[in-house]
């Protein structure tokens, strides 16, 4: 049988933890690394709904996408959100891996799913951060060709919220055909700079500022929020995936419970 330390290794393997961005927090935050994994819960975040239902199925431990630990805690108490989902976690016994800027970055990743998911061709990268020990480079944000070119930014906004499932698409139309597009998952709004250089008309991210789209209008180009949850669910059922193949004889599924947070029209 697997411990939670083999699924640390097997996910160090695939984006190693290394190469998580200095404000990160990815890793194994939570739990016992020798203790015996049967059930693999695997959510975007780990919230106190995702910790509860962990518990509930019987898994061991909870992968995840964003880290259950970002800021230093100074405690651990149920007076507060974290320390009521750190005590779900430790009281259920529950251990927590999670994988970040790290999956961000690496191939198969955040962002190559969200490029797969929108149905790009010819993906690349879109900015390069380094390169692993084996001479393959790795970043984060992914430029790619769309399908069917021609579209406006309006009616490519509504493709975008169709293929992601998304609450809602804030845009703005940079006045350009929608034919070459950069995709940056969850908060990328400060790699603009980024898509216009590599020559895209679009760029569909998250979390993006008012001058951020002040920003992107005056340059000529599309810039799409599809909303951070939206464009980085995407790599939960790939890491799904990759924790089967990795681990057969273990029960791996998605967190039926967890979901977008807010609403849109």
């Amino acid at each position: 049988m697997a411990a939670v330390k083999d699924v640390y290794e097997a996910l160090n393997q695939w984006a190693p933890f290394e190469i998580q961005m200095d404000f990160d927090n990815a890793g194994f935050l939570v739990g016992h690394g020798d203790r015996e994994v049967t059930k693999i819960l695997v959510a975007l975040d780990i919230t106190r709904e995702v910790a509860q239902e962990a518990a509930d199925w019987g898994a061991q431990l909870v992968v995840s996408h964003h880290p259950v630990i970002f800021h230093p805690a100074r405690s651990v108490t149920d007076t507060d959100p974290t320390g009521q989902i750190l005590l779900e976690l430790i009281e259920g016994g529950v251990a927590a891996i999670c994988a970040h800027t790290n999956l961000d970055a690496a191939q198969g990743g955040v962002n190559d799913c969200l490029a797969q998911a929108l149905e790009l061709s010819q993906i690349s990268q879109l900015h390069q951060d380094g390169v692993l020990k084996d001479g393959s480079a790795y970043g984060i944000g992914r430029v790619g060709f769309v399908r069917s070119e021609g579209l406006s930014a309006g009616a490519y906004a509504d493709y975008v919220k169709t293929r992601l499932n998304a609450a809602s698409v804030r845009y703005v139309d940079g006045g350009m055909p929608v034919s070459k597009v950069a995709v940056g998952g969850g908060s990328c709004g400060s790699m603009l700079s980024d898509a216009v250089a590599a020559g895209c008309d679009t760029f569909v991210t998250a979390d993006v500022k008012y001058d951020t789209f002040l920003q992107a209008k005056a340059l000529g180009i599309n810039l799409l929020d599809a909303g951070h949850f939206a464009t980085e669910q995407v790599v939960c059922p790939s890491l799904a995936a990759f924790l089967s193949r990795s681990f057969p004889q273990l029960e791996v599924r998605m967190s039926q419970r967890h979901g977008e947070v807010y609403s849109g029209v």
